[in-house]
């Protein structure tokens, strides 16, 4: 008998998990507000329905006698999965707990206090209180709603003035009404990421990755242009904050699940930020179903419906290091505008190193200037593997050299391509 899952969300990369689904026989049903999202076209059936619509979403659940829930590639639907799965009694990977800590930016703060895991200094403004600068942090400044993910609502402040302004607006993107004021972590630091994976309540560290931002949006928020796996600081995250995190896991009682947490690197201090208790819209899970043979997608897909999660032999498959490869994914970024023409995507996709092209826009559609420092300026995330930095790197000048997105003037819409690596600096300590 085919197997019924809900799926929320709407976005591009949900689509993907859409169409996993659909590959392994299962009757989706995607529900999101918007009756044009992505991962609504090839799903079996859709809703025009808020994901916070928790009652509405439990009474299609049981209509349609689903037999599982799933959410796809956004934060903030991770709360209402886990209170929509409770009211249903389906499998759901996400706990009291895990909800406090890695959905909202005030929770992850507090514990990692508790844990000793060093975070980004800064504080929190409410509707309700003076606008105050910290202390003890000096401009510039990030302002970012508590509540938001892929670069929504952040900005950069210079100065007083420009502080009082960006706090009062930023404000309107929170639901709970609250900001982060945070140090500015400038181009003098490194941005790398880890992704854990959770089975039987064992932490597996299963990838590391370094991150390459592009700082060319004035003072928008810093959005990657690309990453680069295994991470050149793994050796030291494993030795100094691995450890530090395991505890916190544990004293979240995580069962199940993907977790992704980002950091700054800087005088080789661990700057903890961003955890994504879900599947990213960065998707490692593409490499490691390349290189290392599970897919999460079909792990939590499975667990949704069934309540296993990923198979006996996950351990041994499990290697951060990637069998002593590497890999990269390459964000293409867009300046604002309406796209004229796109040539060199179908060369892309028949790279030899390519394995798989998130598809964001096509011809014809417009980048809005409000999407600028946000991951909604995306065209496309290409995944490539190889056996070292010098496949990786010739890759890169390779989708470099056939990728040409035009606006209707003619103009040139990538922001910035990712460079590069000088081999000889990129060591794997």
């Amino acid at each position: 008998m085919t197997k019924k899952l809900i799926i929320l969300g709407g976005n591009p990369e949900t689509g993907v998990l859409v169409d996993i689904a659909n590959s392994m026989g299962v009757y989706t049903i995607v529900i999101d507000p918007n009756p044009n999202a992505p991962a609504k076209k090839n799903a079996a059936e859709t809703y025009d329905i808020d994901g916070f619509d928790i009652d509405k979403i439990v009474a299609v659940a049981k209509e349609k006698n689903v037999d599982g829930v799933l959410v796809g590639v956004a934060d903030i639907l991770v709360k209402p999965y886990r209170e929509i799965c409770e009211k249903l009694g389906v499998h759901c990977y996400a706990n009291e707990k895990t909800i406090e800590a890695f959905c909202s930016k005030d929770g992850y703060k507090r514990y990692c206090a508790e844990y000793g895991v060093q975070d980004i200094p800064g504080i929190y403004l409410t509707r309700d209180t003076d606008i105050a600068k910290p202390q003890n942090v000096e401009f510039p400044l990030m302002v970012k709603p508590v509540d938001s993910g892929g670069g929504v609502g952040m900005k950069i402040c210079r100065d007083q003035e420009d502080y009082i302004a960006t706090v009062q607006n930023v404000l309107k993107f929170s639901k709970k009404g609250v900001v982060l004021v945070e140090k500015y972590m400038d181009s003098n630091c490194d941005d790398m990421a880890v992704y854990y994976t959770f089975k039987n309540g064992v932490p597996y560290l299963s990838a590391t990755y370094d991150r390459y931002l592009t700082r060319m949006q004035g003072d928008s928020s810093p959005i990657a242009i690309g990453t680069v796996y295994p991470s050149t600081y793994t050796d030291l995250f494993v030795k100094e904050v691995h450890p530090k995190l395991c505890e916190m896991f544990k004293g979240l009682d995580i069962q199940t699940g993907v977790l992704n947490i980002q950091f700054f690197v800087e005088n080789n201090v661990f700057y903890s930020y961003d955890p994504g208790f879900r599947l990213q819209g960065e998707a490692p899970h593409i490499h490691l179903a390349h290189i290392n043979g599970f897919d999460h997608r079909k792990m939590l897909i499975n667990y949704a419906l069934t309540g296993v999660f990923g198979d006996e032999d996950f351990a041994e498959r499990n290697d951060y290091m990637l069998k002593g490869g590497a890999a990269c994914s390459v964000w293409v970024l867009l300046k604002d505008g309406k796209i004229d023409s796109i040539e060199g995507l179908e060369a892309i996709k028949s790279h030899k190193n390519v394995n798989f092209v998130v598809e964001r826009f096509k011809v014809g559609d417009t980048v809005q200037k409000e999407w600028i420092g946000t991951e909604r300026q995306v065209l496309y995330r290409i995944y490539t593997a190889a056996d070292s930095i010098f496949g990786i790197n010739e890759t890169i000048q390779d989708i470099k050299n056939s990728l040409k997105v035009l606006d209707s003037e003619g103009n040139d819409m990538v922001i910035e391509w990712l460079k590069p690596w000088n081999t000889e600096d990129y060591i794997f300590n």
